[in-house]
């Protein structure tokens, strides 16, 4: 027994020495006993506040420590607890912050908040499921000098100067705080103020610096207590863990607000089972008033009573829906909760929808109402829009300086409105305006005004307006006809142009840009012929005049004076045509563009211009590739094909002609040229022609459905099948009775038959044998075969009977 209270003593005076070292870290001269493992959190908050007082650093403490005795494995340890967030507590010295910003502790408080779906219409009902704004207490601001302190706060407490002292110090569940060297304190049901000055008081009396001042005692509410609550009526109804720095508002946010039936404006605050405040939440949604969000308390009841009236508002207000309304507001009361009428709205009645006993009857609020008529439960107020219509409108259009809508007023006249308008324009028709009239019955008639007799002063004249007139005022551009004249030919911008009085034709040809190069001296220029009666004698349709320019100058000697309609056009020369070209490529001694000098120049002519063919030039190699010309594609589109409108045949030809074959080719046998220059073969060249002469090549290529595409050396007297058994053959899609030889000039050549025989193409060099594609044909399936059959052996047993 003896030995046993010997080891607890023993454990005891280790565990306090620790305690003190920690205390006093950088002062004590041995450290060697100290063991960080036993150390707690509030002590190493202490020497946290100790290092911060010394302006140290735990890196620049590390040598002292380790020259007083201090283990390095401890010393790392005591290291590594001071860099958790744990031993990072704030230490605060009258407000201001050590070692980080200000921060106050809340255990967390975990509420599940279900969304209200069931009146989403009821006002004040989105105030509860807006998750922006719930209302939390906000834990960085300054402790409320009112706030009451109670079982589960906990202070900071701090002596700072010649003496010092750190410590977080919670409050007992008996509402007593207990300092070390101090004692207990009782604050519970305190403010924070006084409690402050009560714990300063205490600590003067243990510590003899704090009295004069060489010390300073701070204190400050480092962690927050939870409270409970209770909602009743609300639509989520429970007990409630929040902070005690909440509010009402904040409790009926965690409780989603009031329940289906509940009120807004009633919500009672018991305290202590007495009514200690009436909640009324339209104090804040109309005026942002938060009088009524008052602090809650241990055990308070918040109690959501069902509503007395509610009513409803539709139609033009700025914010319809459902209101609940107290006893004695009026319906000006109701239209300020709307937010009032909105722009559009019908403001000198108001039709409201009641519920009687038995039925309901509708009823009409005028202006005058307002403020006396007070709704009653289940009223349906409906604001309608105003008429789309106007009681002072007038309008005026046409040849007037200012065409717009105006104000009316009784009495006015015509001349009045054209006053408004700032007056006729210049070519205001003033024989006659016209006024446009709706009747009474919203009908409409037209009434003429004279405008030189009304404008004169003549009061008959100048008829009086009705609202709603729409006034013309017409101009005599109206009547004019719009004439054009046309111009076409060698001119740089030919079209139609409009016509003005004295227009001439030096100065249309300068309109029109000016002449061409190629234009000729002549102009053709045509009339129409203008004529009462007609003229069967005189077959013209059109009067013809010729006239003789200068074509280099737009500003002729004889200057024709045009008329509306006229048709200009100016005559192309007879010989101006642009040198053109054709290209030459290939094996000859100068390859390149040559222009055609003469019409009818052809491929020899351009060929001998080249230098010839050289040394080794495929003299069947020889060819020209025409491009295809837009024209032929036209022709294409124009010939029907009698294919049926879902066919796509010519329609393919026509994407082949424009995208993939973009040239002709034409074969040329220039053997038979030499020999003969009047050969069919010796073609006149177009411009854009390009003749192609092939280098000479021993080689035949064999491409297409065969084993292998290869090019075998040409061997003279070997026949199409040689060249096909060279390459291995034709493969199991190859088509071989349909092969074909395209030569070296772009001739092709195909395989033909005769009954058994078959005849292929002869083989030149620098050729090539194309092996098609077999086409696909659908096999015959056992029961067709089955059912052919069948036919046959019908048929045969009918001959069989015949013959017999």
């Amino acid at each position: 027994m003896k030995k046993t209270v010997a080891f607890l003593f023993i454990l005891f005076v280790l565990l306090q020495s620790s305690t003190i070292i920690a205390q006093d870290l950088l002062r004590s001269n041995d450290l060697s006993t100290l063991k960080v493992d036993s150390l707690n959190d509030s002590d190493i908050a202490k020497i946290q506040a100790q290092l911060q007082s010394n302006n140290m650093t735990i890196a620049q403490a590390e040598p002292m420590a380790l020259a007083k005795g201090m283990p390095a494995s401890e010393f790392a340890k005591l290291k590594a607890r001071l860099a958790t967030p744990a031993a990072n507590t704030n230490t605060s010295i009258n407000g201001n912050t050590i070692g980080g910003e200000i921060s106050r502790k809340q255990e967390e408080i975990i509420n599940t908040k279900n969304k209200d779906h069931i009146n989403p219409l009821i006002f004040g009902s989105e105030l509860f499921d807006n998750a922006t704004l719930n209302f939390e207490p906000n834990l960085k601001l300054a402790t409320p000098v009112n706030y009451i302190l109670g079982p589960g706060d906990e202070l900071q407490v701090s002596v700072y100067g010649v003496q010092e002292f750190s410590g977080n110090i919670p409050v007992s569940v008996e509402g007593k705080v207990s300092i070390q060297n101090v004692g207990q304190i009782s604050v519970s049901g305190m403010t924070i103020e006084a409690a402050t000055q009560k714990i300063k008081g205490a600590i003067s009396r243990v510590y003899s610096t704090v009295p004069s001042g060489q010390s300073q005692v701070s204190v400050s509410l480092s962690r927050i207590r939870t409270i409970k609550i209770t909602l009743i009526g609300s639509a989520q109804p429970g007990n409630y863990s929040i902070s005690s720095l909440a509010t009402v508002y904040n409790a009926l946010f965690l409780g989603g607000g009031p329940g289906k039936n509940g009120s807004y404006r009633n919500i009672e605050l018991l305290r202590d089972n007495k009514l200690y405040r009436t909640i009324d939440i339209y104090h804040f949604l109309v005026n942002g008033d938060q009088s009524d969000n008052v602090g809650l308390k241990d055990n308070d009841v918040i109690r959501i009573p069902a509503y007395s009236q509610r009513v409803t508002v539709e139609g033009e207000v700025k914010r319809t829906g459902i209101f609940e309304m107290k006893k004695g507001e009026t319906f000006a009361d109701l239209l300020s909760f709307a937010s009032g009428f909105n722009e559009f709205a019908y403001t000198a009645s108001v039709n409201v929808l009641q519920k009687t006993a038995k039925e309901f009857k509708v009823r009409d609020i005028k202006t005058a109402e307002f403020n006396s008529y007070k709704p009653l439960s289940g009223d349906v107020f409906r604001v309608t829009k105003i008429l789309n219509r106007f009681e002072n409108r007038i309008k005026i259009e046409g040849a007037v300086f200012r065409p717009d809508t105006y104000s009316f007023y009784e009495g006015m006249r015509i001349s009045d409105l054209i006053l408004k308008a700032d007056g006729l324009k210049e070519d205001a028709y003033s024989k006659r305006a016209r006024i446009i009239r709706v009747k009474s019955d919203l009908t409409t008639e037209i009434v003429n005004v004279d405008l030189d007799s009304a404008m004169s002063g003549n009061l008959e004249a100048d008829i009086a307006l009705n609202k709603e007139d729409v006034v013309t005022v017409y101009s005599i551009l109206d009547f004019v006809e719009e004439y054009k004249v046309t111009i076409d030919g060698e001119i740089k911008s030919p079209g139609v142009y409009d016509y003005h009085e004295g227009l001439t034709l030096n100065d249309f040809l300068v309109q029109a840009g000016g002449l061409t190069g190629s234009a000729s001296k002549r102009v053709e220029i045509a009339r129409m012929i203008v004529s009462e009666q007609i003229d069967d004698a005189n077959p013209n349709k059109a009067e013809l005049f010729s006239i003789e320019i200068t074509p280099n100058n737009n500003e002729q000697a004889k200057n024709f004076e045009l008329q509306p309609f006229d048709v200009v056009n100016i005559r192309r020369m007879a010989v101006y045509e642009k040198p053109e070209m054709v290209t030459v490529s290939g094996a000859v001694n100068y390859a390149g563009k040559y222009v055609l000098a003469h019409k009818t120049d052809r491929v020899y002519d351009i060929i001998q211009r080249a230098g010839g063919l050289t040394s080794i030039a495929n003299i069947e190699g020889v060819r020209i590739k025409r491009p295809i010309q837009a024209k032929q594609i036209e022709d294409l589109q124009n010939v029907n094909l009698n294919l049926g409108k879902n066919d796509s045949i010519q329609k393919s030809l026509e994407k082949k002609l424009k995208e993939e074959v973009k040239y002709a080719t034409i074969p040329v046998d220039w053997k038979s040229i030499v020999k003969n220059q009047n050969s069919s073969t010796n073609v006149t060249l177009f411009p854009g022609d390009e003749i192609e002469v092939a280098t000479f090549n021993e080689g035949v290529k064999v491409s297409g459905n065969v084993l292998l595409t290869s090019e075998i050396p040409y061997n003279r007297g070997k026949s199409f099948g040689y060249y096909l058994n060279s390459v291995g053959g034709v493969d199991h899609k190859g088509w071989k009775k349909k092969s074909y030889i395209i030569y070296p000039n772009g001739k092709a050549a195909v395989t033909s038959s005769f009954l058994f025989f078959r005849n292929y193409p002869k083989v030149t060099p620098g050729s090539q044998i194309i092996v098609p594609e077999k086409p696909e044909v659908k096999k015959m399936s056992t029961g067709e075969f089955v059912s052919i059959a069948g036919v046959l052996a019908s048929l045969a047993g009918v001959i069989i009977a015949i013959l017999r």
